[in-house]
């Protein structure tokens, strides 16, 4: 049976995700470094090539990469780009494979970036790298034949936290630039953000409550993703959980949000995205929280072609002006049989 690209790439998701906060510290580094050598083999789709470990900073961290996805043949005029942001806890996972290289066959540019892990560096790093190759793919737009006014970013797990906070935290200079093109604009026009956390001072509140929850780490303990992406007890210092929440920069100048979250996420709870979704709307931002009825965290009903086409009309509508609706899927034909909760 083929598997649909947007079901690889959730799962991916999943996965690396669940590997950031089933294990931590050197097992976990020992683990990403070895998917990374290993360098799996993967067929691109026809008319497509592929751009490895380009830097984005010269002479920067060997993290502070990325792969480009281009069509082999140039076309007549420059087109939009997507950004692709991967999960894995902020402390896991890789660029690389893309699963949404084939949108070049649609039209697109895609580039799909590494960034500094938490081991190494601690957070607003991760958002200024990201920030940092927008501003380079900008930079190198002629080179490439990307339309710089015409950019989109997608991710999951923490690759959607990440793009969330490039959504809602571009053009605010909310963190200092680095990497040098600071010329260039790091906002962006589109957002998809898969199952991202968005509040790091309500997720533990909000995990105790929802019954779905049932978290393989113990929040502010060595296996936590979230307090180690800070470095600091989710509990103690506002300052710190406000500056790493895309929920603290919202702002009726944010991009279009398409937010995609499964009602039985076992990992990052629903009413996260719930939340954002909210805040958005309170500002007039338009955004579109589709739930997935029976999902958990990744899996379930991401690969359904409704939600495929989901993404691919957001992302028409809003990089192309293709003259689309965007409307949400109706939850019943996308719902599925939620996994077993296991005792919290």
């Amino acid at each position: 049976m083929k598997t649909s690209p947007l079901r690889d790439l959730v799962q991916q998701f999943a996965v690396f995700w669940s590997i950031a906060a089933l294990v931590g510290g050197v097992a976990l580094l020992s683990s990403s470094v070895a998917l990374a050598q290993e360098k799996p083999a993967v067929k691109l789709p026809a008319g497509v090539k592929m751009e490895r470990d380009v830097s984005y900073i010269p002479n920067g961290d060997d993290a502070q990469k990325l792969d480009l996805y281009l069509p082999e043949k140039p076309a007549d005029r420059p087109l939009p780009l997507i950004v692709h942001i991967h999960g894995g806890g902020w402390m896991g996972g890789s660029k690389f494979p893309c699963g949404v290289m084939h949108m070049v066959t649609k039209g697109y540019v895609v580039a799909s970036i590494e960034y500094r892990f938490s081991q190494k560096a601690k957070f607003p790093a991760q958002i200024q790298d990201c920030q940092a190759a927008i501003r380079w793919l900008r930079a190198n737009s002629k080179q490439y034949g990307i339309d710089p006014e015409r950019v989109g970013v997608v991710g999951g797990s923490a690759g959607g936290h990440l793009s969330a906070l490039v959504g809602t935290a571009g053009g605010k200079k909310a963190f200092a630039p680095i990497g040098g093109n600071e010329e260039q604009s790091d906002r962006v026009q589109a957002v998809c953000d898969i199952f991202g956390p968005a509040n790091f001072g309500t997720v533990m509140k909000q995990a105790d409550e929802d019954k779905n929850v049932r978290n393989i780490f113990k929040f502010n303990s060595p296996s936590d993703p979230y307090s180690l992406l800070i470095g600091v007890s989710l509990e103690g210092n506002k300052e710190k959980t406000d500056a790493v929440s895309p929920v603290h920069y919202v702002s009726k100048d944010n991009p279009p949000i398409l937010i995609l979250h499964g009602t039985h996420d076992a990992l990052v709870p629903l009413a996260q995205s719930e939340e954002f979704a909210t805040a958005l709307k309170e500002e007039g931002v338009e955004v579109w929280l589709q739930k997935l009825p029976g999902s958990g965290h990744g899996g379930g009903g991401f690969g359904k072609l409704p939600i495929v086409n989901l993404m691919q009309n957001f992302f028409d509508k809003h990089l192309k002006g293709a003259d689309v609706k965007i409307e949400l899927v109706p939850e019943a034909g996308v719902a599925v049989e939620p996994p077993k909760a296991a005792a919290k």
